[in-house]
């Protein structure tokens, strides 16, 4: 669907599926050089079993207009304007590296209107290397490779996610290029990635939060390794953690291990 928000139009998937009222809601937020389609198997169980979904693109990435934002707190005010646009009073927030960086900000900020909170390939803080930096900024094909081979830790997913024979790496980077190529006046890489790298109120924003937190690491993520998701848990109120068998491309890795644990956090 299409809603407008802050004056742009701004895509959101939601599993096939008319919002109702009566169903609680879901937001699934993804990372950077993402766009919704990273969470379709989660995006579409969700759906069918009893909650509205808003898997959406972020500004400037893919479907959705307007500039995209240069901070986790710039994003945060987009998602509490998304739930506005769509007249949502209260959502799960679902989000994956700077998405759960963005959903995290959100639960600080607007407490009220979140539910439950889960970071998914988390870290705080999500410190970007400098060689990434500079590779997102001035060569950001060689960036895209890197990024790959660091986020991944197989080759093919299982048949739950992208199908049999899928190549992982080849299907990601497809993915990363076509994100890119989505906007011709903004660079996302380098604008998300610094985005990231810049975030300063983790801690802050952990002790705001008033609702059951999640965190869903992947056990051989390079990107964001568990342990640096420590500072964070320590000071969550409620927190859960789950570790599973995957990189920090968990959805497509471990996409029902993934599923499960989100499924097991919101029941």
């Amino acid at each position: 669907m299409e809603l407008l928000v802050n004056g742009h139009r701004t895509y959101a998937y939601t599993g096939g599926k008319s919002l109702d009222a009566a169903k609680p809601t879901v937001v699934f937020i993804h990372g950077v050089l993402n766009d919704h389609s990273v969470w379709i198997l989660q995006s579409r169980w969700f759906a069918n079993h009893g909650w509205n979904v808003l898997a959406v693109d972020l500004p400037g990435h893919c479907k959705s207009e307007g500039p995209p934002p240069a901070s986790v707190e710039d994003a945060a005010r987009f998602v509490i304007a998304l739930l506005d646009a769509a007249g949502v009073d209260k959502a799960a927030l679902i989000g994956h590296s700077f998405g759960s960086l963005i959903a995290l900000e959100t639960a600080a900020r607007a407490p009220e209107r979140v539910t439950h909170l889960a970071m998914v390939g988390t870290a705080y803080p999500m410190v970007v290397s400098p060689a990434l930096l500079d590779g997102a900024l001035n060569d950001p094909q060689r960036a895209i490779a890197m990024v790959n081979t660091f986020s991944h830790s197989m080759m093919a997913p299982p048949p739950s996610s992208l199908g049999p024979g899928t190549w992982l790496h080849g299907s990601s980077r497809a993915l990363m290029r076509r994100v890119l190529a989505s906007n011709r006046d903004a660079n996302v890489f380098h604008i998300g990635f610094k985005a990231c790298n810049d975030y300063a109120n983790g801690e802050a924003a952990i002790a705001k939060v008033q609702c059951p937190a999640l965190f869903l690491l992947g056990e051989a993520d390079q990107m964001t390794p568990p342990r640096a998701a420590k500072a964070l848990i320590g000071k969550a109120p409620q927190a859960r953690v789950v570790t599973v068998q995957a990189g920090h491309a968990l959805m497509s890795e471990a996409p029902d291990a993934v599923l499960f644990a989100l499924r097991d956090f919101v029941a």
